[in-house]
């Protein structure tokens, strides 16, 4: 095996799923099981199941799942050997330096390397004559050289290759800069040149401290404004926020979250070190998920322009998919928090993140705008409005809410309720005929996928998939073959695992997820981990096992009965001679 049997069965001994996976994410015992909200991915109602008995998760809303290494290189978006390395680290286990393939690892430190030596060169650009412009914008921007510093800002020079040959002399490869994203092969010739130029630098760094990827801007109006890195081996911008490497440490359960870098150096240096910003133009599910990870709260403090506020109504659905409170502040005297503290100081800035709306009254105080409240008119369309925003509150909320605006809007509070109540049951009809809509059509489509993804019937997956149960949980079943292969399965994905589960059984490996978790991919993983956790216990394990070699059997000649019987006559007569 590329990585010691003996060294995985010593980690998996020495870690213990529930605390790697409880660190996450909140976790609630249901039974033998433990359930929280899926970090994978946004939903309301717990998916996310951990099973302590097999060492292993899987969520039944989007399917990912595996063993706790999988779920660090899902969760840390690193590679394998450097979530054996974490693991190791938590557990205090040695890592064996050899025996395994770390090409991966080794070209993700070299990015790693290149990325900080980028940072380095374009720092110093930044303070020598060449930056000059760069250094001074930042001046004018009201940074002082402790941020510059603590940000790591740079500039890139007004050059075609002034990087590349920095990196170069420093023993960087082509290749090396290309997988970094700090540089591009010309179409008209085979020469490489620099992506970033003639902008100011701000160096993207991850929790762990690591550069990862850039953001330059130019100084004058020319396009592009901005320039980015693109998605790398150790960068993906949907995954990643500027500034929680400084956030996580600020010791508060809230962050605040902006628009661009520059808010958040500003409010940084302000002494608001629990500020981040979305990498991307953006906010995604991943980056919601990544918050919800570090604080309790979110503060959304985003541009006070109309697509400020849009970004922040769209914000606020995407954040009730996890468990964070949300609050708005009103901001003022700026567009922006970089120039709401330049014009009024960080005192007041302070007074208006601390003085933030919930959602409710967030969406109240919009909808009160829209209407003349002193006309009965504008009362009836706001009171509507108003039923509709308080139907997605909590019960107590909704109350609240009802009592203040009855007695501010003088409108009887139980005509309020009633008017609630049939909105509620209104809504609740439709939800049920929807959710019985999708039962049906998800249903549909899981056949329809099945028979699409793995060129075979429903019929013979579903088989599959409880033939790869019975084998990991009752290995005596593998005794009882008779002249089953392998090439009777599904293509692909099921000849692979069944491959891998039988190979271990015959050599007396234990069938975990640990054992093949660096054999598969994620996905591979998710639904082994699905068929494990969905399966259930054989009363009569050998025979059910027979029953599904027997489906298989069926369902494989089916197919290559109709497959035959869709041949010309010259195509069935030179697969005959073929065969003889």
């Amino acid at each position: 095996m590329p990585v010691n049997d003996a060294f995985l069965q010593e980690l998996r001994y020495k870690i213990d799923i529930e605390d790697i996976i409880s660190s996450y994410v909140s976790l609630k015992r249901h039974g033998s099981t433990l359930k929280g909200l899926c970090p994978f991915h946004n939903e309301k109602t717990p998916s996310f199941t951990v099973y302590p008995e097999t060492q292993s998760f899987y969520c039944f809303g989007c399917g990912a799942g595996g063993d706790a290494i999988t779920f660090i290189k899902r969760i840390e978006n690193v590679d394998y050997i450097d979530a054996l390395k974490t693991l190791c680290d938590r557990c205090g286990l040695q890592m064996p330096q050899d025996g395994y393939d770390n090409s991966l690892s080794k070209k993700r430190r070299r990015v790693y390397e290149a990325n900080r030596a980028a940072a380095k060169y374009f720092n110093s650009v930044l303070n020598s004559s060449e930056g000059a412009v760069g250094l001074q914008y930042y001046k004018n921007r009201g940074l002082t050289d402790h941020t510059i510093k603590k940000f790591g800002l740079g500039f890139a020079p007004d050059k075609w290759d002034g990087l590349l040959k920095h990196l170069r002399s420093l023993g960087f490869s082509t290749t090396d800069m290309l997988a970094a994203g700090l540089i591009r092969q010309s179409r008209e010739s085979a020469n490489y040149y620099d992506i970033f130029r003639n902008r100011v630098m701000t160096p993207i760094i991850d929790v762990r401290g690591n550069v990862i990827a850039f953001g330059g801007r130019v100084l004058d109006d020319s396009k592009p404004k901005y320039i980015n890195t693109g998605d790398t081996i150790v960068y993906k911008k949907t995954n990643e926020l500027f500034s929680l490497n400084f956030a996580k440490d600020s010791g508060k359960s809230t962050l605040i979250l902006c628009e661009g870098y520059m808010d958040v150096i500003a409010m940084n240096q302000a002494g608001f070190t629990n500020a981040v910003a979305g990498c991307g133009t953006a906010l995604t599910s991943e980056q919601v998920q990544l918050i919800s990870r570090y604080a309790d709260e979110v503060v959304l403090a985003y541009d006070a322009d109309e697509a400020g506020q849009k970004a922040v109504q769209k914000a606020m659905r995407m954040f009730k998919n996890v468990d964070v409170n949300v609050r708005v502040p009103k901001l003022q005297y700026g567009k922006d928090p970089d120039e709401i503290i330049k014009n009024v100081g960080a005192e007041k800035f302070a007074a208006m993140i601390d003085g933030a709306t919930n959602e409710t009254e967030y969406k109240l105080l919009n909808l009160r705008n829209k209407f003349q409240l002193n006309t009965t008119q504008g009362k009836i369309d706001f009171m509507n409005g108003a039923v509709e925003i308080l139907a997605d509150s909590p019960p107590i909320e909704q109350d609240i809410y009802i009592s203040r605006l009855s007695e501010e809007l003088g409108i009887n509070k139980e005509a309020v309720k009633t008017q609630m109540s049939n909105y509620l049951n209104k809504i609740y009809s439709r939800k049920k005929r929807e959710l019985f809509r999708k039962a049906v059509n998800d249903s549909l489509k899981e056949n329809t996928k099945l028979s699409s993804d793995f060129g075979a019937s429903s019929k013979s997956v579903k088989a599959a998939d409880r033939l790869i149960f019975l084998l990991i949980k009752y290995p005596d079943c593998a005794k009882h073959f008779g002249g089953f292969c392998a090439n009777q399965l599904p293509q692909g994905y099921y000849q692979k695992v069944f491959n891998m589960v039988v190979k271990h059984i015959e050599n007396g490996y234990d069938n975990d997820l640990m054992s093949f978790s660096e054999k598969l991919t994620n996905d591979e993983l998710g639904r082994l981990s699905g068929i494990i956790a969905r399966g259930e216990p054989s009363v009569e394990p050998k025979k059910e096992f027979s029953d599904c070699l027997k489906i298989i059997g069926e369902e494989n000649a089916a197919k290559n009965q109709k497959s035959t019987n869709d041949m010309s006559d010259d195509e069935f007569r030179k697969l005959f001679e073929a065969h003889n």
